[in-house]
């Protein structure tokens, strides 16, 4: 099998991560909350999947794009996983940079597209409606800027830790994708009203901008608690785990067929 070049695993990078923020912010912003009327009485009422179906949007995503590019890229979709499989010396860190860039454009063009296709619904507004995550004032149910940060950091790691361990030598074959997409998706189950679940610098970079309304201004927690909760995964995962000298890189997880 050939083995795929630079722009190959950029341009799987840049998808992954495009697919992760539509599937993700896209359920968001278009089916988390909706207005329907009863065709009978008139009476209007609100549906939508809420909390829990942008949560299984977000592990569904990953989890997809991880079996559909996974064997060209790694898969990581988000450079705080970028950061900790280089520290964990399951990357190169020359390759960190082209990933980080990738990642977050193929956000942003999925933010933009969110945006497109919302601004068609009369009477949308994109200020405080674009998914973004934040804290204090702009956190889903008022959370403090240190609450914002411990969650931030430790379920980074814990994810993190769970995607060097699911990749692992040792692990059981072709489990990777459906364990990282399911604790991505009890991470959000956790998180989302808190910050409304970032563990993701290229995710929350992706939708802030549009989004305002405080969410650049806030953006700087949404890179640094990430990359720190990826630091310590990398650092500790080998140390505590240990490292097999013929561990497969995470710039090409190998992807059989899923178990059934």
């Amino acid at each position: 099998m050939a083995t795929p070049n630079t722009f190959q695993k950029l341009a799987a990078e840049g998808l992954g991560t495009f697919w992760l923020v539509l599937g993700g912010c896209g359920t968001a912003v278009f089916a988390a909350k909706s207005i329907a009327q009863d065709s009978d009485t008139g009476t209007m009422f609100q549906q939508g999947v809420g909390f829990l179906g942008v949560s299984f949007a977000f592990g569904l995503t990953v989890l997809t794009g991880i079996y559909a590019l996974g064997h060209i890229s790694g898969g990581h979709f988000n450079p705080a996983v970028t950061v900790g499989a280089a520290l964990a010396k399951r990357f190169a860190w020359k390759d960190v940079p082209g990933y980080i860039v990738v990642q977050v454009i193929g956000g942003l063009i999925a933010g933009a597209i969110i945006l497109a296709i919302a601004n068609g619904r009369d009477g949308f507004e994109a200020e405080g409606n674009m998914a973004a995550n934040g804290f204090g004032d702009h956190s889903p149910a008022g959370y403090a800027l240190w609450s914002a940060l411990i969650a931030e950091v430790v379920l980074t790691a814990i994810f993190v830790t769970v995607i060097l361990g699911a990749t692992d030598k040792r692990a059981p074959a072709g489990i990777a994708g459906i364990a990282i997409g399911l604790t991505l998706t009890l991470i959000h189950l956790i998180s989302i009203p808190i910050t409304n679940t970032s563990v993701n610098p290229a995710r929350s970079t992706a939708v802030a901008f549009f989004n305002g309304n405080g969410a650049p201004g806030q953006l700087w927690l949404f890179w640094l608690a990430p990359i720190v909760g990826a630091i310590l995964a990398g650092i500790l995962y080998p140390l505590v785990f240990g490292k097999g000298a013929d561990e497969p890189d995470l710039d090409q997880i190998p992807n059989p067929p899923v178990p059934t």
